[in-house]
């Protein structure tokens, strides 16, 4: 190119330099020192990192420590206590406030009628200990009331494929997708594999009628993993150390005393049998042979660091699972008012955020498939509302007791007061529909009326800094 430049009558472009660019991660670095740690990090994919034999290893892992281990079944129904409480409430969204109040009986009726809190609860318990929770929507005539849904809840040991697992672009596991990668329909053993039993005959249900619920931590992830599985070797280390700590103790215990001697061998001291064993009778004095000693074993169990040791493995397990250490402990006496407030407010934005996706995956479809039940039926949904394809609404679930109601109450007035808030937002942080609460309260303050008892007068409310945060020397909750 430089001959053609040159007639051109341009100066020829440089050639490139090569540039050598010098950067790294250190964490990406492999030495002598941490080989071994990152030996078994892989670049499996989602689904072939979770095969069904781990999830089988897993889940069997996770549900013995939650059924032996005291402290991973408190946090395991602990969770599930405080994500599910006694069951969410279904507000109906439509314009025609009467066909509201009519749907939102009838659901109600419906859920208490099949124990609905309760399932709820279990799949929120079978998704820590084994990953997910499957639920068959099915017709159960047993069902009291004019809706005959029900939901039959599946374990996860019963999803799966034809040959035990096997991982396909079409098939993980048994659920089966299709070309957009939406689940058609699942595969779903008629026993328990855990049942002993060699009858490996399997159902395929259409997807419609199955409800999966579990929360991918990956893209692309099929299956569930159990949410205790970060902490299940901690459990055994804290089992571990519990039962070592105690079996040094009984060891120290079981040894009274031993006999001892500062005189040399064949010295001046009355020959004793060594390893014998001497039988004391309880206040009682004991002469020992001349030249010999008594000291009594001193007992080296519990250390000093054993409860500590003990708090910081239970803080380290609840924390995969966003629990403050006095919730997941079942203790709060190291805490103050402050620090307790301070460490729950990660915690009840995770059950938030556990009671939305709830309500997304297993809530939705339930009452889809409810509504287009009841819609067949006409006393119990009226005409105008029979038409609409989907129903709007939303939830509402139980509220947290604050620590200091007073407190709360207080600050509540001076926000309504400043219209910072609104009665609707403060009746839903308690889990409760503010129309039915002011149709409750407007009844009452009738019959206060009628009855002739006295209204009651309005509190002074005094305003307080509700951005105030208490200081340590609040008192503990």
């Amino acid at each position: 190119m430089g001959w053609l430049a040159g007639i051109l009558g341009r100066k020829a472009p440089a050639a490139p330099r090569a540039i050598s660019i010098r950067a790294r991660y250190d964490a990406a670095a492999t030495t002598d020192a941490n080989r071994k740690h990152w030996a078994n990090a892989d670049g499996l994919s989602a689904d072939a990192a979770a095969a069904p034999e781990i999830r089988r290893i897993l889940r069997n892992r996770a549900r013995y420590e939650s059924a032996n281990n005291s402290y991973a079944a408190g946090i395991v129904a602990t969770l599930a206590n405080d994500v599910v409480g006694t069951g969410p409430r279904l507000q109906v969204l439509t314009d025609d406030a009467q066909a509201n109040n009519e749907i939102e009986r009838a659901f109600n009726a419906w859920a208490r009628s099949i124990s609905l809190a309760d399932r709820l609860r279990t799949m929120r318990m079978a998704r820590a200990h084994s990953g997910e929770c499957f639920a068959k929507l099915v017709s159960n005539p047993a069902v009291p009331g004019p809706v005959k849904l029900d939901l039959a809840l599946v374990e996860a040991d019963r999803v799966t494929g034809p040959a035990w697992g096997t991982i396909t672009p079409d098939e993980v596991d048994g659920i089966v997708y299709d070309s957009a990668g939406n689940p058609v329909a699942y595969r779903v053993l008629k026993e328990h594999p855990g049942d002993r039993s060699l009858n490996l005959e399997q159902e395929t249900l259409p997807a419609s009628k199955v409800v999966h619920y579990f929360m991918p931590s990956r893209p692309e992830q099929s299956r569930g993993i159990p949410d205790l599985v970060p902490a299940l070797p901690l459990f055994a280390q804290l089992r571990r150390y519990t039962i070592a700590v105690l079996s040094a103790a009984e060891t120290a215990a079981n040894f009274a005393g031993t006999v001892e001697t500062d005189a040399p061998a064949n010295g001046e001291a009355d020959p004793v049998e060594p390893m014998d064993t001497i039988e004391l009778e309880a206040n009682s004095l004991l002469t020992l042979p001349a030249g010999w000693k008594m000291s009594q074993v001193k007992p080296e169990q519990p250390t000093t660091s054993y409860g500590e040791f003990k708090r910081e493995i239970l803080n380290e397990i609840a924390r995969c699972l966003n629990m403050p250490f006095n919730v997941a402990a079942g203790n709060s006496s190291g805490y103050n008012y402050a620090s307790g407030r301070l460490d729950h407010q990660t915690y009840f934005k995770s059950i938030r955020i556990d009671q939305a996706h709830m309500a997304r995956t297993v809530l939705a479809r339930i009452l889809a498939e409810w509504f287009d039940e009841a819609k067949l039926i006409e006393s119990l949904v009226p005409p105008r509302v029979r038409a609409l394809e989907a129903l709007p609404h939303q939830w509402f679930w139980d509220g947290n007791e604050h620590v200091d109601p007073a407190k709360e109450a207080t600050a509540q007035a001076t926000r309504l007061t400043n219209h910072t808030t609104t009665l609707a937002s403060e009746y839903a942080r308690h889990g409760k529909d503010w129309e039915a609460e002011l149709r409750q309260r407007a009844r009452e303050l009738a019959l206060m009326a009628e009855l002739g008892i006295a209204l009651p007068a309005a509190p002074a409310s005094q305003p307080v800094d509700q951005f105030t945060e208490e200081t340590d020397d609040d008192p503990e909750p």
